[in-house]
């Protein structure tokens, strides 16, 4: 009987044993059947810039590697204004990234929720309860991208009526004289001829010539000619009186 009553004893110990290592694992499992469920604390969003381009990114660090659906909304007045996109992402301890091409503007508000296989997880992803909220500061500054009241108006270039009768000063090259046409060039000069008076025959010689080399020559011999005459008028006078006094 002691001994019946001393296996009995075993055996419940036993199984009092067996039965806290059953629960232990249990729990055990549970435990880390709930660390490698998809979460959405694990689910991290950012608003940044791609050299001058906006991008909104996603980052995935669940370790189960569980697909979700990741969608982006920029809200305006409290609503969705405008589904920007949708990807699907599988995580890794490691984190997977995804990125959204947005040219988002400063201090504007995006929507991004996350739904995961089987509805595991179907939230929006918030920090300190809010939503994205892009940076003050876009990704080009309003130097690089100036307004088109800001751009400077193109030089005038003047037109060629402008550019002819513009002073030679100011061109630095003379302007061209037109060639005068031929009854022009030649009009004064009949004019001239008659409306002036003819000069004489003399004056016109003595105009073309100067004083001439042989006045002298010409005016010794009409004196030789006055005295030639002269003489042959006193001799013929001389004749017809003696004729008469016979």
């Amino acid at each position: 009987m002691a001994v019946l009553s001393i296996s009995r004893r075993a055996a419940v110990r036993s199984a009092r044993i067996l039965g806290v290592a059953s629960a232990s694992a249990a729990l055990a499992l549970g435990a880390a059947g709930s660390a490698l469920a998809c979460n959405i604390n694990e689910f991290s969003a950012a608003a940044e810039c791609d050299g001058e381009q906006g991008v909104i990114t996603v980052t995935d660090v669940d370790a189960s590697g569980t697909p979700a659906t990741v969608t982006v909304y920029l809200e305006e007045n409290g609503a969705d204004a405008r589904k920007v996109g949708e990807q699907e992402v599988k995580g890794s301890r490691e984190g997977v990234t995804i990125t959204f091409a947005e040219a988002w503007k400063p201090n504007a508000e995006y929507r991004i929720h996350v739904t995961a296989q089987g509805k595991i997880v179907d939230e929006d992803i918030k920090k300190d309860g809010k939503n994205l909220i892009t940076p003050s500061t876009a990704c080009k500054t309003e130097e690089e991208t100036p307004a088109p009241s800001e751009t400077p108006a193109p030089s005038e270039t003047p037109s060629p009526s402008e550019t002819a009768s513009a002073p030679a000063e100011e061109t630095g090259t003379p302007a061209p004289s037109a060639p005068a046409s031929a009854s022009e060039s030649t009009a004064p000069a009949a004019d001239t001829a008659s409306s002036a008076p003819s000069p004489a025959a003399g004056e016109s010689n003595l105009a073309e010539t100067g004083a001439n080399s042989n006045t002298g020559l010409i005016a010794g011999i009409a004196a030789v000619l006055v005295v030639i005459g002269g003489a042959a008028i006193f001799f013929g006078l001389r004749r017809r009186g003696a004729n008469s006094n016979r």
